[in-house]
């Protein structure tokens, strides 16, 4: 199994724009067959060193993991969405 871990600052960390992130992420749950489990948080501790959302997400194989980022609806609809309201993005891939 592979986990891929992602955090997410936001430029705009408004209540608004956590909810409408939050469900964007949440929306790949059916729509990529690879993706075997799917969690995303926002934060509740808001301290400095915080980043916004927390995206957990999970692979049967590294080959699963490589497909899931170019699979039409996460590369098409949620990368760009992504890319367009954060500030900085850094992940962790590890196998469990």
């Amino acid at each position: 199994m592979i986990t891929h871990i992602i955090f997410f600052k936001l430029s705009d960390a408004s209540p608004e724009n956590l909810a409408v992130t939050q469900a964007k992420l949440l929306s790949m749950r059916g729509k990529i067959p690879q993706l075997r489990h799917l969690e995303a948080g926002i934060d509740i501790i808001r301290s400095e060193r915080s980043y916004d959302i927390a995206l957990v997400t999970k692979f049967d194989s590294l080959d699963d993991m490589q497909a899931y980022q170019i699979h039409p609806y996460h590369a098409g609809e949620v990368l760009p969405h992504m890319r367009s309201v954060c500030s900085s993005i850094v992940a962790v891939d590890y196998q469990d």
